[in-house]
């Protein structure tokens, strides 16, 4: 071990050590298949959503029908351009996605969770814009189930007296 008198010796050596010890984190490699797509799952609530992403003009896909025609409310259609917007890619990607169970609004929150891990895996830059707008991180709310001696999850019957 060197001779170390002083702080900045530690400091020196310490950090030395680090560098030879612990090589710098890899950089991210893009994931495609041989199609050149980016694949992820999303799921929100009861909702799972399996999402291919490739290079494109911004055309979304749900379950074989455009997005309008599937998700007919304007709030879920501006859930699932939320990554896009977030990581200034607006109309660069095309979208293919199949989700089955839950209801609408957990399925479009299980689309964007999908499409911000597929666009993650296609280009590793945009990764810290999607992580920090917390796109990638799984809501795992999901709903109680009904207990027997309840009418519902935590909801008794009404009491009688008589």
């Amino acid at each position: 071990m060197a001779d170390i008198k002083s702080l900045d010796d530690l400091k020196s050596a310490v950090s030395g050590s680090e560098s030879a010890a612990a090589p710098a984190a890899a950089p991210r490699t893009p994931v495609r298949d041989a199609l050149g797509r980016a694949y992820a799952t999303g799921k929100r609530k009861d909702a799972v959503a399996r999402v291919w992403v490739k290079p494109g003009t911004g055309k979304v896909t749900v379950n074989g029908k455009e997005m309008a025609a599937y998700f007919a409310r304007p709030v879920l259609q501006m859930i699932l351009k939320q990554p896009f917007s977030v990581a200034n890619v607006e109309g660069q990607f095309d979208v293919m996605a199949t989700v089955t169970g839950g209801g609408l609004s957990g399925q479009a929150g299980a689309v964007k969770h999908g499409i911000s891990k597929a666009l993650q895996l296609f280009e590793p830059s945009l990764r810290p814009a999607l992580k920090a707008a917390g796109f990638l991180t799984r809501d795992s709310r999901v709903v109680e189930r009904k207990k027997y001696g309840k009418a519902k999850a935590r909801r008794s019957f009404q009491f009688s007296k008589r």
